[in-house]
C-alpha cells in the first residue's frame, strides 16, 4: 500500500492532470480511437483546479481526484491514478480525502458516472447504483450512475 501525499492542484497543472486522465481510462483497454473521442471530457480545466486535489508519491503526481460541491450535494467528476500507481491505494486514499473533506463540508450524497471498470472499486467504498446516465463522449453509451450517502 503507498501512502500518497496529498494536495491541492497548482495553477498551469491543467494539461498534466488531463493527459493522466487519458492514460488512466486506458488502462481499460479502450481503443485509440475511443479515448480520443473522451479527450475532451476528461480534460482538466484550469477553472476546475479549485476543485482538484493531486495524489504525489515520491514528488511524482500519481493521480488526483475533481469534486465539486454544492450544498449538501457533490459531484465527484474525476478520479484517475496513473497507470505506475493503480492498485498502489492513490486511488483509495484520494476517495477517502475527498468523500472525508464532503463529510466535513456537511455535503450529505456524493453523486458520480462511473466507467465499467471502476464500479466495483466505488462499491467496495460504499456506493451504491442509482441509475444510469448518458456518456458525455460516446453517443448511445451509459454510464453507472453512482452515490456515496454520507
Amino acid at each position: 500500500m503507498t501512502e500518497p501525499t496529498l494536495r491541492p492542484a497548482h495553477p498551469g497543472e491543467g494539461h498534466l492532470l488531463s493527459a493522466l486522465a487519458l492514460r488512466s481510462k486506458g488502462y481499460w483497454g479502450y481503443s485509440a480511437e475511443f479515448l480520443e473521442s473522451c479527450r475532451e471530457e476528461l480534460a482538466v480545466s484550469e477553472d476546475q483546479l479549485r476543485d482538484v486535489t493531486v495524489a504525489e508519491v515520491h514528488g511524482d503526481v500519481a493521480g488526483f481526484s475533481l469534486l465539486v460541491l454544492r450544498g449538501e450535494r457533490g459531484e465527484l467528476h474525476s478520479l484517475f491514478v496513473d497507470l505506475p500507481w493503480i492498485g498502489t491505494g492513490v486511488g483509495a486514499a484520494l476517495l477517502r480525502s475527498a468523500l472525508g473533506g464532503a463529510r466535513a463540508q456537511g455535503v450529505r450524497e456524493v453523486g458520480l458516472d462511473a466507467d465499467p471498470g471502476a464500479e466495483a472499486f466505488y462499491a467496495r467504498f460504499g456506493a451504491v447504483t442509482v441509475g444510469r446516465s448518458p456518456s458525455g463522449s460516446i453517443p448511445g453509451r451509459t454510464l453507472a450512475r453512482m452515490a456515496f450517502r454520507l
